[in-house]
């Protein structure tokens, strides 16, 4: 594209076409023509409708449900790459699936994490490009390059534009406590950490909140909700404490049921998530806003093609 049989390009997996389409707007190019169809017993089919030899591939794609459909249909998009010889193949995953299961918290517990990572790399794929994992450590899985992302900057922007004073961002557990302080950093706001334990999958119990929140505006921030049980609970908690106006930020808005039920009966004013996983039209507005990270992931990608700088889009001071 920018040098002579040099030729980059792009294409969607099923799960976030809206993502896809965006960063396709931002490069200023046309999505790839690729087939993607099922058999009669679920099969996933792949088959790239024109010549990939030679060329720098990006696939796009979520692990958004059905999450092992999304996670397989880009396995075998990248597999169908190789084989039909493609130069580099860069998987672009927007959410990164089985992120939660980074460790062996209990006996006999897999690591699926870095079975994913390992999938992945049989498959075929030279570099990831992926945006607030989890934990940052899921990075060392791979032995290829890995472009870490992160939507802080978009969140943090949508913030600062709204009119609110005496900010406190807060931290959901001790384990955020880093990415939090980050952000409080970038609005300029103090800090706050609630306690949570979780005595099973998807629950959450609020135990204690650390730092001062009495009469301020609270911004709840994490990587991810999925059945919204934690940041609900979370702002029953705040408000219970005196805060003045509870929010929530977050990257991926899973949103499994019943979140959206949960936000819509909680004292929350607003949930602030981005396209990283497709939010559908119907929930957007009242409570839940989506902002887009179309164009940082455009931009990421262009850099990796043309051998550019990624650190560059983690300068506070850095215009997209």
């Amino acid at each position: 594209m920018t040098e002579t049989g040099k030729r980059m390009m792009v294409f969607a997996g099923c799960s976030n076409t809206e993502l896809a389409e965006g960063v396709a707007r931002h490069l200023g190019i046309e999505l790839g023509n690729v087939k993607i169809s099922k058999f009669a017993n679920g099969e996933i089919y792949v088959r790239y409708l024109e010549s990939v030899r030679g060329a720098d591939v990006f696939l796009l794609q979520s692990a958004c449900p059905p999450v092992n459909d999304s996670i397989m249909e880009l396995l075998i998009m990248a597999d169908a790459a190789k084989r039909a010889s493609a130069r580099t193949i860069t998987a672009v995953i927007s959410h990164y699936g089985y992120a939660r299961q980074d460790k062996k918290s209990a006996a006999r517990e897999p690591i699926t994490a870095k079975l994913m990572a390992d999938l992945m790399t049989t498959a075929g794929v030279d570099r990831v490009i992926t945006m607030d994992l989890h934990q940052g450590q899921i990075q060392g899985f791979f032995d290829q390059p890995v472009n870490h992302l992160t939507a802080l900057p978009i969140l943090a922007d949508y913030f600062e534009n709204l009119p609110l004073d005496d900010v406190c961002v807060v931290s959901p557990d001790v384990g955020r406590v880093k990415v939090a302080k980050k952000f409080a950093d970038m609005l300029g706001a103090s800090l706050a950490i609630m306690h949570k334990g979780r005595p099973d999958h998807n629950v959450a119990e609020i135990t204690h909140v650390i730092g001062e929140v009495e009469g301020r505006t609270c911004i709840v921030i994490d990587d991810m909700i999925d059945t919204a049980g934690s940041v609900t609970e979370g702002a029953k908690s705040l408000v219970n404490k005196g805060a003045k106006a509870v929010y929530v930020a977050a990257t991926h808005g899973i949103f499994s049921p019943p979140a959206y039920e949960r936000i819509a009966n909680s004292p929350i004013e607003e949930v602030v998530v981005t396209n990283t996983l497709p939010v559908p039209s119907e929930q957007r507005g009242g409570k839940i806003r989506v902002l887009s990270v179309a164009p940082l992931f455009g931009r990421a990608i262009q850099n990796v093609y043309n051998d550019d700088s990624v650190s560059e889009l983690f300068d506070p001071d850095f215009q997209l």
